[in-house]
């Protein structure tokens, strides 16, 4: 703690991420950081929270979806809830809320020269990934089944279907104007455009047309339409895209050790970052010197 006053007492922001209780185990604990700096934005993240039931409770991203109902809206074909490719509870319920309370936090600092201690909880802030589910349920009283929401799987306005060459289009013709559309670009025939009537032979009809062309033939088919449609695309391609090229969403470089990687896009607007288009990162023990 001697080692690092110095430091708290210049700094406008701690993030930790430990278990409630373990700072103030290692007398780095909000009360004893506010007593030296109280202008301190101090962050704390974790799964469950500071408080509850659940508050020391081990898990991860898997276990914060699957306990807020998020997975059990996904079932794949056997209707087993599928592992999202996405951290969704790290970064969607912790890393990007912590930024945004951090930003407000010294906002309002800079009104009242006080900082404050921010609770971020990532099972929290998973909700609102869900707002149409949970509307669905506490407002109509219709709590989606897995697999058979609007935007799960329930819907063949909304499905993942399979083409000739086994890889597949990603169908999200929503709105009326973006379902005819589809429909004419598929020559869907005209009985089984009445998805309300009967869904499953709507998207029994579609999964026909669909896996007869291959995806390159429908790439061509949907292009310059609008259809809501996407051909299935490997991130190694994505990366390569001319949209994402032509957005230089990866122009930025990290440069260390004689080494250089593309740095990952933020959700931070351009006119808000620096001109430097190459930065660095601390190496092991390099702010060491700070402290002595």
């Amino acid at each position: 703690m001697a080692r690092l006053e110095p430091l708290i007492r210049e700094s406008d922001v701690i993030v930790e991420q430990f278990r409630p209780g373990v700072m103030d185990r290692l007398g780095l604990g909000y009360e004893a950081i506010y007593a030296l700096n109280p202008r301190i934005v101090y962050c704390s993240i974790t799964g469950y929270g500071q408080t509850g039931p659940r508050a020391q409770t081990a898990a991860h991203d898997l276990n914060y979806i699957a306990e807020t109902g998020l997975l059990a809206l996904a079932a794949g074909p056997d209707g087993a809830p599928v592992i999202p490719p996405a951290l969704v509870a790290d970064i969607g319920g912790g890393a990007y809320p912590a930024v945004m309370n951090i930003l407000l936090a010294l906002r309002v600092r800079d009104a009242n020269g006080r900082g404050c201690k921010l609770d971020v909880a990532m099972v929290d802030n998973i909700f609102a990934f869900m707002y149409w589910a949970v509307g669905d349920g506490l407002a109509a009283d219709r709590w989606p089944q897995p697999g058979k929401a609007r935007v799960t799987g329930g819907s063949p306005r909304y499905q993942i279907y399979r083409t000739r060459d086994d890889r597949f289009v990603a169908a999200a013709p929503l709105e009326a104007k973006f379902w005819q559309n589809f429909c004419d670009a598929i020559a869907l025939p005209a009985q089984a455009r009445d998805d309300g009537r009967d869904p499953e032979a709507t998207r029994a009809a579609i999964a026909e047309r669909i896996r007869a062309r291959t995806a390159e033939e429908w790439r061509a088919v949907f292009a310059g339409k609008d259809v809501c449609c996407s051909i299935v695309t490997a991130l190694e391609d994505a990366l390569a895209d001319p949209h994402v090229v032509a957005r230089q969403l990866f122009g930025r470089r990290i440069a260390a050790e004689g080494k250089t990687i593309p740095a990952l896009p933020v959700p931070i607007a351009e006119i808000l970052r620096s001109d430097n288009d190459n930065t660095g990162y601390p190496l092991l023990g390099e702010a060491n010197a700070l402290l002595d």
